[in-house]
């Protein structure tokens, strides 16, 4: 069944190439952009920023004006940040914080109503194995993906009595343009800093990962199925064996055994 899909984020990544194939499947699909961008096949490209709440109260109403409903919200739109907690810049904290969190939550307060109204729907949360466990020298965008599970998993409970579904979306690493864009926001090295060194030799692992990740379309894929899938779970972590392992072992081992092999990974 076709239905009315707004999508964050679609310049490049997960989002452009999930828009792309719910496009292709029938679906209407407006998606996101932070620049101006030109039309692109049938998708509806609205320019949006997650940290103006006025562009995002627009980008709603424009969805509801043109089509009366919104069936589907996937929240995947976001940044990645880096560096040591002590000596990260606060603006690159706030900005992964209110990017990541506070605007997504903006977002879906706007939509919430009109699923409401209409009689339900599905809201789709992008969080990450950085908000399962804490990634080194990423704290902050860990902490942004932690408060996405709370989140959701509060979400969840309040609007079940409505039929609105709330889904989380656990990736592992993928081979998008995530490590050019963290350099944007890395933390700036100075002469004397204690974590210049450790931080370099673990950002050449996290680099190394995500150049070795799946492609986007595999996510994409998965994604087109969940939106048609009549009674989807509530997570699903689309990542290899090894960091679905992680996951389990997170669970399973003492705390301080899984920091160990955590650090073995990341260098430390």
């Amino acid at each position: 069944m076709k239905k009315i899909i707004l999508i964050t984020g679609i310049s490049s990544g997960f989002g452009k190439e999930t828009a792309r194939l719910l496009s292709e499947a029938g679906h209407i699909v407006y998606g996101t952009v932070r620049q101006e961008a030109e039309p692109d096949g049938k998708l509806h490209i609205l320019k949006m920023d997650l940290m103006d709440t006025l562009s995002i109260d627009k980008a709603v109403k424009t969805v509801i004006e043109k089509e009366r409903r919104i069936d589907v919200l996937i929240n995947n739109a976001g940044i990645h940040t880096g560096g040591p907690i002590e000596t990260s810049p606060s603006e690159n904290i706030k900005l992964q914080i209110d990017t990541n969190l506070i605007g997504m939550v903006h977002l879906t307060r706007k939509v919430l109503p009109v699923m409401r109204e209409q009689g339900g729907g599905t809201i789709i949360n992008f969080s990450s194995i950085g908000g399962i466990m804490g990634l080194p020298y990423q704290a902050f965008y860990s902490a942004s993906k932690f408060a996405i599970e709370g989140f959701s998993e509060a979400l969840r409970m309040e609007v079940e009595r409505f039929n609105i579904k709330v889904i989380v979306i656990n990736p592992g690493d993928f081979c998008t343009n995530n490590s050019a864009n963290r350099r944007k926001f890395l933390a700036p090295s100075s002469p004397g800093d204690p974590y210049q060194d450790q931080f370099e030799k673990t950002l050449s692992v996290i680099e190394k990962d995500e150049a070795n990740g799946w492609r986007p379309e595999v996510l994409a894929r998965k994604l087109v199925k969940i939106i048609e899938c009549r009674n989807p779970h509530q997570r699903y972590i689309i990542a290899s064996f090894e960091y679905k392992l992680a996951v389990a072992l997170k669970y399973f081992l003492p705390g301080k055994w899984f920091r160990k092999i955590l650090q073995g990974h990341y260098k430390i």
